[in-house]
Parts: structure tokens; C-alpha cells; sequence
């Protein structure tokens, strides 16, 4: 994988560069939860949500980035045992 200078926030938050066996499945691992990430965070809010469920669709976005977080670090876990 190629290393960039402006890295995704799926990127950042996955280490796709960080990939000690040189593994293709672990870069691939890596590159689909990086990009899940990446989808879930440009999801659009809607304008005319109340502060309260403006919050709780932020909250729900960050559970689900990080549930996608610790579901690549337990694969690549499993793909390097």
C-alpha cells in the first residue's frame, strides 16, 4: 500500500500503513474497514434535527466507527495468530 501524506480519518484511525508482515490480507483488512469508516463519516446530518437528536445521531456514528475499529483489530489479530 502506498503511503500518503493526508490520510483518511478511516485511515488514521486503522493504521493502514502499519502493516509489520506485510500481509495483503491484512492490507486488505485494513483498506475495507478504513473505508466503512470513511462512509460513515460523511454522513450527512439533517438541518432541522433538535439538539437532542443531533446529538444522538452523532453518538451513533461514533459507536459505529468504533465498533468497525475494533472489528479490524480483532481480524487482523485472527489473520496473524
Amino acid at each position: 500500500m502506498e503511503v500518503k501524506k493526508n490520510k483518511t480519518l478511516g485511515e488514521r484511525r486503522v493504521r493502514v500503513d502499519f502493516n509489520t508482515t506485510k500481509d495483503d490480507y491484512v492490507g486488505l483488512l485494513k483498506e475495507k474497514s478504513a473505508e466503512l469508516i470513511n462512509i460513515i463519516d460523511q454522513a450527512a446530518n439533517n438541518p432541522r434535527w433538535d439538539d437532542e437528536t443531533f446529538g444522538e445521531w452523532k453518538r451513533l456514528k461514533s459507536l459505529a466507527m468504533t465498533s468497525i475499529e475494533e472489528g479490524a483489530m480483532w481480524a487482523v489479530k485472527a489473520a496473524t495468530i
